[in-house]
């Protein structure tokens, strides 16, 4: 006799997955909605809190996410240029500044409202970042390319790292705090962020080492790098390191080891796209709406603090860098995204045994609000930028 109730768990996953794809590309065809957006709603809306037609999250489920994210994340690596930083140390700066101004916003807007050390250091932390996989989502769609995507692009990836090493640091700082074990609050920070990169660069030289030995360098290398990718996310899912600081630096290294990925590679095809739905979908199902709701004050000044201090930062190096202001200001509005980050973090963190679900609760407004708008922010900078192919544009730039 037939389980009804195991049949609909078993597949709740697969057509929240397919509604979430014909949505995508209904509201992407009739409104010019960047896709992503689209996955959002309907994995908020299914979410085991909301309609419950999603179970509840397993780890499985968390470490497929994880590599849909690596996916992604190797990409953004890949395109980060460490010659042309070098060369425009100016960039570097900019980066440093708008994330330096993002974390002391967001304390003191915190502080403001009457949270913790603790709390409004983690809150900051993990303000600085923005999103890659949704940044790097975008921009394939809109197939997008110029001074401003790239820069979107580097700058995304360099405040992610900053804000992962700053996230380590203070989550180290609270375990010794409540633990007063030095060894657990030292693998907690530093020592998972020196595994992780090892892990990364280890995989960059090797499997461009594996393609060379065997020929494959002028041929389609998707199908290595994708399976070295889910090695490299697993192992540092299992071992308890950070995947997403070992998906970045991955991809970093295999550039700068002169293996070239055409375009279409380095998207990973169809199974880039199926992951990057079911990514997107997960990260809005794991959001509660009481949580949303509990934090909205906090989390809406928080994104408003956040939105100031990224354009400022980046506003104020974008004629010393080598672009306009204005090019400076739609730099800084493309780099808000933050949800899929922020999610997988605090959720790989909760796989760690410490929860911070409750502490940051406003993080739930921001996640939710930036999932749905962030990639729209991105799709008008790019636009207005004058940087999508005619045709690709849903409107006249301003």
């Amino acid at each position: 006799m037939i389980n009804f109730q195991q049949f609909f768990i078993d597949v709740a996953w697969p057509l929240a997955i397919l509604l979430a794809w014909f949505v995508g590309e209904v509201g992407h065809q009739w409104l010019r909605l960047p896709r992503i957006s689209s996955y959002a709603l309907v994995g908020f809306i299914f979410a085991p809190s909301q309609l419950g037609l999603l179970p509840q999250m397993q780890p499985s489920m968390l470490l497929l996410a994880n590599i849909a994210f690596g996916l992604l994340l190797f990409e953004c690596g890949y395109r980060i240029n460490l010659r042309w930083l070098k060369s425009n140390p100016w960039i570097s700066a900019a980066s440093l500044t708008e994330a330096s101004l993002t974390f002391a916003a967001v304390y003191f807007v915190s502080d403001y409202f009457d949270q913790s050390v603790s709390t409004s250091l983690l809150l900051a932390a993990l303000s600085m970042a923005s999103s890659p996989a949704t940044i790097v989502r975008v921009i394939n769609e809109q197939r997008s390319s110029g001074q401003v995507t790239e820069r979107i692009l580097h700058l995304s990836a360099m405040n992610c790292v900053l804000s992962v090493f700053a996230f380590k640091v203070i989550v180290g700082f609270v375990v010794f705090q409540t633990s007063g074990n030095l060894w657990a609050a030292s693998y907690s920070s530093l020592i998972v962020l020196v595994i992780s990169i090892l892990l990364g660069v280890a995989a960059g030289v090797f499997i461009p080492g594996l393609l060379r030995f065997t020929n494959r360098t002028s041929n389609d290398s998707t199908l290595a790098f994708t399976i070295a990718i889910i090695g490299v996310v697993a192992l540092a899912h299992s071992l308890k390191l950070s995947p997403v600081l070992a998906a970045l630096v991955f991809g970093l290294t295999a550039r700068h080891r002169l293996i070239v990925m055409k375009t279409s590679q380095r998207g990973f095809g169809a199974l880039g796209d199926l992951l990057s739905i079911l990514l997107f979908v997960f990260i809005a199902s794991t959001l509660e709406w009481e949580q949303v709701y509990a934090g909205i004050g906090l989390g809406l000044a928080i994104i408003a603090v956040r939105q100031l201090a990224k354009m400022a930062g980046i506003g104020l190096f974008s004629f010393v860098s080598g672009v306009s202001w204005r090019k400076g200001l739609l730099i800084g509005m493309a780099t808000t995204p933050v949800s899929a980050f922020v999610i997988l973090v605090l959720e790989q963190t909760r796989y760690l045994g410490i929860s911070f679900v409750d502490q940051l609760a406003p993080l739930a407004t921001v996640a939710l609000t930036m999932e749905v708008f962030g990639p729209i922010f991105v799709q008008r900078a790019l636009i207005w930028a004058h940087e999508v192919p005619e045709g690709k544009e849903s409107s006249h730039a301003p």
